[in-house]
């Protein structure tokens, strides 16, 4: 059987070049979980992993943060037999819209598909607490977490990336020169300054 990682790889969803992170970053690794969730079949055997991991906790309830954590959400909460439901942006702010609901009661597993700083799994955190929830954790396809990262919840993950990251002016990449820096997610970059 093979590994997450190499699953990851063979179906393009791992990448190795010169990345431009949403954080204004560079990276040598990236992570387009796209490419893995439009397999169903590769999305269920990575995402078993994670059920694995999480079948013990009480929840009722899956939550992913739209884009990234929707397809995760579903296959978790699929594999699971619990709902799926998600979070999306209204006005800048993670909201549930399209009549889902969470109240007191519910356990929420919140999903992404790439859990980096935790900023997008927060803000729904504060959303599904707000109306009542108990988030009891955080799955994802990919944990790229820094060591020194501040996080409140437990991360379940399908693999554990350490993937550096620079600041432009402090690249290898850059300075080496020999790779052009591509930016593949889809998160609008901050406006110049």
């Amino acid at each position: 059987m093979k590994d997450n990682l190499t699953i990851m790889k063979e179906c393009g969803a791992f990448l190795e070049g010169h990345f431009l992170l949403s954080s204004g970053r560079h990276s040598g690794g990236y992570c387009q979980c796209a490419k893995l969730l439009k397999h169903p079949d590769l999305s269920e055997t990575v995402l078993s992993t994670v059920v694995e991991q999480v079948k013990h906790l009480p929840i009722t309830k899956v939550c992913g943060p739209a884009m990234g954590g929707i397809i995760v959400s579903y296959e978790l909460a699929r594999q699971l037999g619990v709902e799926s439901i998600f979070t999306e942006r209204v006005n800048g702010e993670m909201q549930l819209r399209r009549g889902f609901t969470v109240g007191k009661g519910d356990k929420v597993l919140i999903a992404e598909d790439v859990i980096t700083t935790g900023k997008s799994t927060m803000e729904t955190v504060k959303a599904l607490k707000s109306m009542g929830a108990e988030v009891i954790g955080a799955a994802c396809v990919a944990d790229r977490r820094a060591a020194d990262c501040d996080f409140a919840l437990p991360v379940y993950a399908a693999l554990k990336l350490t993937i550096e990251s620079y600041e432009p002016d402090e690249c290898p990449i850059c300075k080496a020169g020999s790779q052009p820096l591509v930016k593949p997610g889809s998160r609008e970059m901050p406006a110049a300054k």
